[in-house]
């Protein structure tokens, strides 16, 4: 037989191939470190919660502070008052889907610029068939 039978050399080949595609992942050395450990603390809820305050923006430019007809002047006095208490309340910020970003963009200036710490902004869950 003048030829080389070739299936035995596949054979090994592939073995070996496995096995350094096992052992190789394991060759590497990585830093090992002692990682803490969480410890989860519920919050107890107090019983004097700060409502938040509400701004809403419409389509038309018009502001509405805690559902009241409002203006920008208004709501910059009212969170600077507001930012000067211990805790703070959370400001959320509702607009219309068609209202400006440059709008909104205006409140939440106003909101940091007075020093509030959390801002937020109120959306609607998607319905389950989205």
């Amino acid at each position: 037989m003048a030829e080389i039978n070739v299936t035995p050399l596949v054979d090994v080949m592939l073995v070996l191939l496995i096995i350094f595609m096992i052992t190789t992942p394991l060759m590497n050395h990585k830093v090992k470190v002692q990682l803490p450990e969480a410890q989860v603390i519920k919050k107890e809820e107090t019983k004097q919660a700060v409502p938040p305050i509400t701004i809403s923006v419409t389509e038309n430019g018009d502001y509405f502070l805690n559902d009241e007809p409002s203006t920008k002047q208004a709501i910059e006095s009212r969170l600077s008052v507001e930012a000067q208490k211990m805790p703070q309340p959370p400001v959320q910020i509702r607009a219309d889907k068609t209202t400006q970003y440059r709008l909104i963009n205006d409140v939440v200036k106003i909101a940091q610029m007075q020093g509030m710490a959390k801002v937020g902004f109120v959306t609607t869950p998607p319905k389950k068939g989205q």
